[in-house]
């Protein structure tokens, strides 16, 4: 358990129920919270007896909201996580799912719900440093984010009524060992090709550790002063979009750097492979969107969370990508002789 602001010991729960707990971030919260001696359950679309998790829709509670019963800490990681979804998903997943979860939570007499919302809520063209305070995206483009803004507005509102005490926490890129989003989907890109920068590769990625954002979550969760809050979880170190990606390229084999071009020339190209990928059927997350997500200025302020929480990432960029070709290594993702 880590050490909150001031070396207060947050409050650790006697059962924790998660959604989306077979998702890369769910599964980490799962363990740590097992490691702690608290009795956690979970739901997701695939389920796992084994590991206390029952499949379920968000928007179909009544399949999975008995599993919740009893919990005192409810996390709400599930959502869909992706560039290319319909804006009725979204609403559906994001905005009716929200409500959902928090019903359940509400319903299973949990004392404090934790929400997954995301930095993509501010936007991709917020100023270098932004902070809680900055406001959230809105419009046609960037959907993730648009919607990952409209889920905040659900919690906070069922926060300001009372109904349960509620947290939102916006991580920044995640990634580690086993992630999806930003490794293994990002070698797929890689090995194909696929994999496009704009502007060079300057835009700014915003990483941040799986173990760093379940510290983050812990202390978020179990101390008294992070209700009602919004807190922005992230390494604080910004890296070159070129410099992130570019492990993925050379780890798949490849030479040199992924292949960029102007940020309005890969909207132009991204806007007509998603209409050929959405003819074709076909799911692949190099879209406009992502472009965008790849042109961001800077990083974002956690000085917030330092000072409410204490929070302070542990692993560095450096440390936390040799951990990610270890286990690249290991598994077989990357050939012996790469």
């Amino acid at each position: 358990m880590p050490t909150g602001a001031g070396g207060q010991q947050p409050s650790t729960p006697r059962s924790v129920f998660i959604t989306g707990a077979n998702g890369f971030i769910g599964r980490a919260l799962m363990a740590r919270y097992r490691a702690l001696g608290c009795k956690v359950r979970g739901m997701d679309l695939r389920g796992d007896a084994a590991e206390g998790i029952v499949a379920g829709e968000l928007t179909q509670p009544q399949d999975w909201a008995a599993h919740a019963q009893g919990c005192e800490l409810f996390i709400h990681t599930a959502a869909i996580v992706s560039q290319v979804s319909d804006w009725p998903a979204y609403r559906e997943i994001s905005v009716r799912g929200v409500r959902s979860a928090l019903d359940v939570a509400i319903a299973a007499g949990a004392q404090r719900f934790v929400h997954y919302s995301s930095i993509a809520a501010m936007g991709w063209d917020y100023e270098p440093g932004a902070d809680e305070r900055a406001p959230v995206v809105i419009g046609e483009q960037y959907r993730y984010g648009v919607a990952k803004g409209a889920s905040e507005h659900v919690v906070l509102a069922a926060h300001a009524a009372g109904e349960i005490d509620c947290t939102i926490i916006r991580p920044g890129d995640v990634y580690g060992p086993g992630g999806r989003a930003w490794l293994l989907e990002v070698m797929k890109l890689a090995r194909s090709g696929q994999l496009l920068l704009p502007d060079g590769g300057r835009g700014v990625f915003t990483p941040i550790y799986i173990d760093d954002l379940v510290d983050g979550t812990l202390l978020a969760a179990g101390l008294p002063q992070a209700r009602g809050q919004i807190f922005i979880l992230w390494g604080d170190e910004p890296i070159s979009c070129r410099e992130f990606f570019g492990h993925h390229w050379r780890w798949a084999g490849r030479r040199g750097d992924p292949p960029s071009l102007p940020l309005a020339a890969t909207l132009a190209l991204t806007r007509a492979l998603f209409r050929v990928n959405r003819a074709l059927g076909r799911n692949s997350e190099i879209t406009p969107d992502a472009m965008y997500m790849f042109a961001r200025r800077g990083g974002y302020s956690i000085a917030k969370a330092r000072r409410l929480l204490g929070f302070a990432p542990k692993i560095g960029f450096q440390e936390g990508m040799r951990r990610c070709e270890a286990w690249l290594r290991e598994t077989g993702e990357i050939p012996e002789s790469t």
